[in-house]
Formats: structure tokens, sequence, C-alpha cells
């Protein structure tokens, strides 16, 4: 059954010289940024998406060599349906053809659940740049699976005139989950699809998500997605720093 979840979000974080939703500084050979927005295209949680909480931000450090580290949190945890969480990453980015818009990136991701215990995991990650076009793929390494992801993300579709993001992830157990109906579930895949667009002050969200997993099933479910079933998600986001 497809459900429907409409999210109204208002990203607050106070930053003193911000631009839009994002304060950049330079240091000598390194450029700062601190906002409410990523600044990273694999990083920063687009490989992984999170719940964005109520209040959210992050910093990045970028060396003129390429070389980047940063973290980003997606939740402060300040509401009781949301837990603190602090991903925190490493990598390095280069242009081979600036002409063509073309370079490459990869980096290493290291999500932490302070309040939690036994769920950090780690994420390597690499991506190809083309143009406003971005592919890449990544592994994870949880606590009780491994996932496999491929993403692509296109900006500015023609006509549509809006961005559009896709999303595949393969979820391998360690140890095969038992059903009631004493079936076995080994792995399972889910995947996503996001069309975004400014309106009026607004970033509107329009996500649909997914998984090969029916019925009983669901019960083994603990992938990327809100839920194990089709859901479409209208989502808001208001940035008011």
């Amino acid at each position: 059954m497809l459900r429907t979840r409409l999210v109204l979000t208002a990203s607050l974080l106070a930053i003193p010289y911000a631009h839009g939703q994002v304060a950049e500084r330079d240091l000598g050979d390194f450029d700062l940024k601190i906002g409410t927005t990523p600044t990273r295209s694999m990083a920063a949680g687009l490989v992984q998406p999170a719940s964005v909480g109520t209040l959210h931000g992050g910093l990045d450090l970028t060396h003129n060599s390429g070389f980047y580290a940063g973290q980003w949190s997606p939740s402060v945890g300040l509401t009781s349906d949301s837990t603190l969480e602090i991903d925190s990453y490493a990598g390095f980015k280069h242009p081979f053809d600036k002409n063509l818009g073309m370079g490459y990136e990869a980096g290493i991701i290291h999500y932490s659940y302070p309040r939690l215990e036994a769920t950090d995991s780690h994420e390597f990650y690499a991506g190809l740049k083309v143009l406003d076009t971005r592919f890449g793929a990544a592994f994870n390494q949880a606590v009780d699976s491994r996932n496999s992801t491929l993403f692509a993300s296109l900006h500015g579709l023609p006509l549509l005139d809006v961005d559009m993001s896709f999303k595949v992830t393969n979820h391998q157990l360690d140890s095969p989950y038992v059903l009631g109906s004493g079936a076995q579930v080994v792995s399972f895949n889910d995947w996503s699809l996001q069309l975004s667009k400014p309106w009026k002050g607004l970033n509107l969200d329009f996500i649909y998500s997914d998984s090969s997993l029916r019925g009983e099933d669901c019960s083994a479910y603990s992938g990327h997605n809100p839920q194990c079933e089709g859901v479409f998600t209208v989502q808001a986001v208001r940035a008011f720093f």
C-alpha cells in the first residue's frame, strides 16, 4: 500500500555573517564553510540520507590541494522522536577537466550516534562529476549488515527545472532474519527517487521510496527509507538563517 507523508522542516542555526544557508571564510590555504546546508555532494549524508531535525548544521574545511574534512549533524536530537547524529568525514576531490566540469571524489564517513550503544558505522564512497551531474557509489559496514549503494544526482532537468536524485542500496545481513513463519531474510534492496525545486523561499522535495520486502518480510527491514513499503513524501524546508 502506498502511503503519503507531508513534512515541514525549519532550519534554525544562527551563523554570523551568513549568506543564504552557508557562511564561508578564507583561512590561508584553507576554505571554511559553516551552515545549515550540506556543502558536499557525496559526504554530509547524501549517500546515507537521514531525517533532518528541527536543528541541524555542520562545518567543512577544504585545502587548496583538494583534501577536505568536516562534520555534519542532520539532527541534534532535541525532539522525542529524533536522536543526536554526528557524521564526520574526510576525503579528496579533484577536477581533471575544468572545461567540461569533470572531476572525481573519494573519502570516508563515520556515522556516530553518541546516545545509542553499538550503532556507529563507517562508509567508503567515491564519485564522478560531469558538468552538473554526479554519479557515486558507497560501501557501508554497519553493525549487523553490509550495504552497497549506487547514487545519481542530476541538476536542473530540462523543461521541469527541477533537480533529481536516485539511490538504490543492496543490504546483506550478517545473520539471517528469521520470520514468524520460519522463513528467513538474508538480503533485500531499497531505493528512493527525489525531485527538488525552490519555490517562494522554500525548498520543496518530492520523494518516493520503496523496498523489495513485502508483508511479513518487512519485519526484517532496516534500510535507509522511513518505511519498508512504498511511501510518497512531500517535504518543505525553510531556512531562517
